[in-house]
């Protein structure tokens, strides 16, 4: 179950530049509380540091509840009957310094090191921000298990095409294990928050720092990966210019869609009922989002708006379980689950235009 509520999203988020970029699709003002979570300018890096990162993630002995007798028990059940903690040697439970419920993030090895958020996410990034970039959101998911901080230019670009964009740097870490501390570079589509690799054909570039005793993070690669928005831009506005030059009648739409989505399986056997149902289901959303929707259809019958189509339905309809849309949608920007699907639509596309 999801801990991502509204009122989650907007206490645990921060985000800025609202000026240029508008509100988030969770903003409610009344969850908020005293103080607002939309910044209409850049977040000031104390914001993030105070409203955040105010904590450590700590280690504490992990140990195991075993029946006991009088002489050995440390403690009574809820049944009444003598227990003791016996440690786990080997294994430690890591857990936040601002509470005392108990709440575990992640348990690991003890050759496990949890990398600090504010080190990690802000001071690293603070020490090699310049006057064009800065932090444009900033965010705890999953109880503070997982955090990210992201750097963007203030303004979105626009190409000749009257496609708006954002080039960032996403720096994100976990405590509970699910993603090593990445600095990744992305591109964020303004009219519908998607997220876009900055190429068709190759991941975008990243630093991965692991959670071990010998992980340090060295600044200078971080400078790189940071140098890096500022020539984002112009890649991905040549993207999107080839894309855009790439004609996609109604009979390619159709048979991408065919490819895309088949309504037969890899035999030519007809989906079991229930599977035909997800896909005439996912086939009429997309369609529906190539043909009628304003993130998509002012490029309709280009190839843009057929990434654009496939990508708004992953980030924005498609049905999302065990978790919330934004948790997901991180995880997959960070592991490049987002970048496998572009690169798959393109070549999916392509096949169909080979054979047209």
């Amino acid at each position: 179950m999801t801990s991502e509520t509204l009122q989650s999203l907007n206490t645990n988020t921060l985000i800025g530049n609202t000026e240029h970029r508008g509100t988030a699709w969770h903003y409610r003002r009344e969850l908020q509380g005293e103080e607002p979570n939309h910044y209409p300018g850049p977040i000031p890096v104390e914001d993030v540091a105070r409203r955040l990162f105010d904590w450590q993630a700590e280690s504490r002995p992990l140990a195991v509840e075993r029946p006991a007798d009088a002489m050995t028990m440390t403690h009574l059940n809820e049944r009444g009957e003598p227990m003791r903690w016996v440690p786990v040697k080997g294994r430690q439970a890591i857990v936040r310094s601002d509470r005392d419920d108990g709440g575990v993030l992640g348990v690991f090895t003890d050759s496990y090191i949890p990398h600090q958020y504010t080190e990690y996410l802000l001071s690293s990034l603070a020490n090699i921000l310049d006057d064009s970039l800065s932090i444009s959101s900033a965010g705890l998911l999953k109880d503070g298990a997982i955090a990210w901080v992201e750097v963007s230019v203030p303004k979105s670009i626009t190409t000749p095409e009257g496609v708006q964009f954002r080039p960032n740097l996403l720096a994100t870490t976990t405590l509970d294990g699910s993603l090593a501390t990445t600095y990744k570079r992305t591109v964020t589509d303004v009219v519908c928050d998607n997220t876009r690799m900055v190429a068709l054909r190759e991941p975008g570039q990243d630093l991965k720092i692991r959670h071990s005793r010998n992980s340090r993070l060295q600044l200078e690669p971080a400078r790189r990966a940071l140098a890096l928005v500022h020539t984002t831009a112009e890649i991905f506005a040549a993207q999107v210019s080839r894309l855009c030059e790439v004609d996609v009648d109604r009979r390619t739409w159709s048979r991408f869609l065919d490819s895309w989505v088949p309504m037969t399986g890899r035999d030519g056997e007809r989906l079991p009922p229930r599977a035909a149902r997800f896909a005439e289901q996912k086939r009429e959303a997309i369609s529906s989002l190539y043909v009628h929707d304003r993130r998509v259809e002012p490029w309709a019958g280009t190839a843009h708006a057929v990434l654009q189509a496939v990508n708004t339905y992953e980030h924005h309809v498609s049905p999302v379980r065990g978790r919330s849309r934004v948790q997901r949608n991180m995880l997959r920007t960070v592991n490049g689950d987002f970048a496998t699907l572009d690169q798959t639509v393109w070549e999916t596309l392509e096949r169909v235009l080979v054979d047209a």
